[in-house]
């Protein structure tokens, strides 16, 4: 029996696990998953707990940086619209947008011009239209090629996510006028970063997928912890014995209650890992 036995930690990627904003505005080199992360994650796993990524990220966009992270359990991706065994290399569970999605998609980027938008195939392809400034910092981030379209209505179906993409204040007016709109009911519309809006189906996001992934493994939910900066990752935050937030968290984050820990750039999920140590 380990100590940790029974118990699960879902981490977010971006600004948590790893503190990419700096390169991503700086188009500068992405730092590695730090040392002490992965020793910290390597000891909670030898002592029988389970670690799974929960990144808004698609598996294309995470596949290349997943050998840096120690995992035992299957991955929540592309901001809880899929789980991914890495493992055996399959997806175990997904929640996917409906078809009509592109249609609805393309009325966003025919009412706000500036807009871009990556659309996330779940045959781990990506489709941008119209690629501004934010998009490429985003693709500089991840690391990923991407396929361009002419609009929406030529992505191929199915697809797990769309992320729209331009600058904060433009983005809460597409977040308003989406939220205003009779189908607005069937979809979660989240931000994952100031400059990036998500729209995954009803039901897809990280809370709601992590449950799913405890269920699997059989550990109850207040042995679940979850660690997570930004808004889309509030759903998780609160749905475990205790969210946790690096000190460089949103405010939103901030205010939900989580329990602060050192920033992502100061081994963040090491601190948390310190912590359980100490509660088991």
């Amino acid at each position: 029996m380990g100590k940790f036995d029974g118990v699960l930690i879902a981490s977010d990627f971006d600004n948590t696990l790893v503190y990419t904003e700096a390169a991503r505005r700086e188009e500068g080199a992405l730092p590695q998953v730090s040392r002490k992360n992965r020793e910290a994650i390597n000891y909670f796993m030898e002592g029988g707990g389970r670690f799974a990524i929960a990144t808004g990220r698609a598996l294309p966009a995470f596949a290349r940086f997943a050998p840096q992270v120690p995992m035992n359990a299957p991955g929540v991706l592309c901001n809880g619209a899929v789980l991914y065994d890495f493992s055996a290399g399959a997806y175990l569970d997904t929640i996917l947008l409906p078809p009509q999605s592109l249609e609805r998609g393309q009325e966003v980027l025919d009412r706000f011009p500036t807009v871009a938008v990556e659309a996330y195939h779940v045959d781990n392809v990506i489709h941008v239209v119209r690629p501004n400034l934010y998009t490429r910092q985003h693709i500089h981030v991840t690391h990923v090629a991407v396929e361009d379209k002419e609009d929406l209505l030529g992505v191929p179906l199915p697809l797990g996510k769309l992320m729209f993409e331009e600058d904060h204040a433009c983005l809460e007016q597409v977040r308003e006028w989406i939220l205003h709109q009779p189908w607005a009911g069937r979809y979660e519309v989240l931000f994952s970063a100031p400059t990036l809006l998500e729209l995954t189906a009803l039901g897809a996001n990280k809370g709601g997928m992590v449950r799913r992934l405890a269920a699997r493994l059989g550990i109850a939910m207040d042995r679940v912890y979850c660690v997570g900066d930004e808004a889309n990752d509030l759903s998780m935050l609160t749905a475990g014995g205790e969210g946790f937030a690096p000190e460089n968290c949103s405010e939103a984050v901030r205010r939900s209650g989580v329990t602060l820990v050192r920033p992502a750039w100061e081994d963040a999920l090491a601190h948390v890992v310190e912590i359980l140590d100490q509660r088991y």
